[in-house]
């Protein structure tokens, strides 16, 4: 009988990463990262995007990895910052902003929480030789946080604040991610969810139509409620 088992793929990528690296990466891949990581979301892409600020001098050179997380950085005594953890945030709120920050930063890797849409994929991220990297589940902001080795530099921190402002992270290893995306517009999270949604409408088959009674109200599974 055949080992339907198959072994995960783990990858250790040097940053900035290079458009071979990156097209050599396939959704379901587990990456690690050695190399300059920046944060940005909605703070920052307000205050670049708007054009009330420039990109800082040398991103573009160090990093092409923009994480969207929101880390929990201390000041120390030497001016240092000290990083505990680094926990990543919802992306799809960031969809609006994705083609021009990455068209502006050049930003080949995008990594945050729960993916894009296919369509952005598809549309926004493969045609700009990109793709997403996802977390592994919930409460790995300690975890990824071993994996950041200094604090490179900060910017904005005291307009934008903590969360929002834009860091630089020197970081070793830092994972496990994984791959979402790529260069072809694929998702694993849509591979996975028409999967699922196929088992879901099986189990309903031969039940009757239910009865609704309020405005609004659809017994049309694709429907998405919020």
């Amino acid at each position: 009988m055949a080992d339907d088992k198959q072994e995960l793929k783990e990858v250790q990528l040097q940053l900035p990463a290079t458009a071979e690296a990156i097209a050599e990466l396939k959704p379901g891949n587990i990456v690690f990262l050695t190399g300059v990581v920046y944060t940005a979301r909605e703070g920052v892409y307000d205050r670049v995007l708007g054009g009330s600020e420039s990109l800082p001098d040398g991103l573009i050179e160090a990093s092409n990895v923009n994480f969207h997380c929101s880390p929990a950085a201390s000041p120390q005594a030497d001016g240092t910052y000290s990083v505990g953890g680094v926990t990543a945030t919802a992306s799809f709120r960031f969809s609006k902003y994705m083609a021009e920050w990455l068209d502006l930063t050049q930003t080949k890797i995008v990594i945050g929480k729960g993916g894009m849409s296919k369509e952005d994929y598809e549309t926004v991220f493969a045609p700009r030789g990109a793709i997403y990297l996802t977390t592994v589940g919930y409460g790995t902001g300690a975890l990824l946080g071993r994996g950041v080795k200094f604090v490179r530099d900060v910017h904005w921190l005291d307009d934008l604040g903590i969360a929002q402002a834009m860091w630089m992270f020197e970081v070793e290893k830092f994972g496990p991610f994984i791959v979402d995306s790529d260069l072809e517009g694929n998702s694993l999270f849509a591979m996975q969810g028409e999967l699922v949604n196929q088992n879901i409408e099986s189990l309903y088959d031969g039940l009757k139509k239910p009865t609704l009674h309020r405005y609004g109200e659809t017994d049309d599974r694709k429907d998405e409620l919020m």
